[in-house]
């Protein structure tokens, strides 16, 4: 029998592939978060899960012993809202971060945001280096 594979992992799809699922403007701000989230982490985007954009990669493991792997920074466009996977709880860790954010919605580590032009860009990237670091400081051995 064989072993399921996780459904977070790397796919191997054409990143253009998962960007192209933003139409309209909201294409070309998928691109700019594919910069943003580039410049940020240093790294290449990959495509996780047939639908996220990831930006590095680390392996978690819980005191449970759950385990798996995710990307050290990650973004999903899609035609409504673009996703930014964010550290979870981020608007109780930096709430004087997001309270001069911008229009947004959120969830426990997502980042909902119907347009880029709502938020400010550069507490955006301040989020972002934050959760890259959490994440680097948390996961790395």
């Amino acid at each position: 029998m064989a072993t399921k594979q996780p459904a977070m992992r790397p796919t191997g799809e054409p990143v253009d592939d998962v960007l192209d699922r933003a139409g309209g403007p909201r294409r070309a701000e998928a691109d700019r978060l594919r910069e943003i989230l580039a410049e940020i982490s240093g790294e290449e985007p990959v495509v996780w899960a047939s639908r996220i954009i990831g930006f590095g990669e680390v392996e978690y493991r819980y005191e449970s012993g759950h385990r798996g792997r995710m990307p050290v920074l990650a973004y999903s466009p899609a035609s409504r809202q673009h996703t930014i996977y964010l550290t979870s709880d981020y608007e109780d860790r930096w709430p004087h971060l997001v309270s001069t954010l911008g229009k947004y919605r959120s969830g426990t580590s997502c980042l909902y945001l119907t347009r880029l032009h709502d938020v400010d860009e550069s507490v955006l990237r301040e989020l972002l280096k934050r959760t890259r670091d959490h994440t680097l400081a948390e996961w790395s051995d």
